[in-house]
């Protein structure tokens, strides 16, 4: 169910700008798009486990925060951002 190291480190070199890039707001998107589709496939077989949805709908909440600030700043970045994660925006 939760995020593996390794799969957090492919998602972090993949979307990082620089090798020391962690924290950008495009990593942070990416990261949690990853953890909101592993919860997402949990709750295929767990219907009933409403505290764990919390967490999803504050996830959903914190990533379009997120990319609200990126499309503020760079039109261009939000597109290509939301391009290579398949969002639907």
């Amino acid at each position: 169910m939760a995020l593996t190291v390794e799969r957090k480190k492919e998602v972090i070199s993949e979307f990082a700008k620089s090798e020391k890039d962690t924290g950008s707001a495009d990593v942070q998107v990416a990261v949690l798009s990853e953890r909101i589709t592993t919860l997402t496939e949990h709750f295929k077989t767990h219907v009933k486990d409403n505290h764990s949805r919390r967490g999803l709908i504050k996830m959903v909440s914190q990533r379009r925060r997120l990319l609200d600030y990126i499309k503020a700043t760079d039109q261009s970045r939000y597109e290509a951002l939301i391009q290579r994660l398949g969002l639907r925006r």
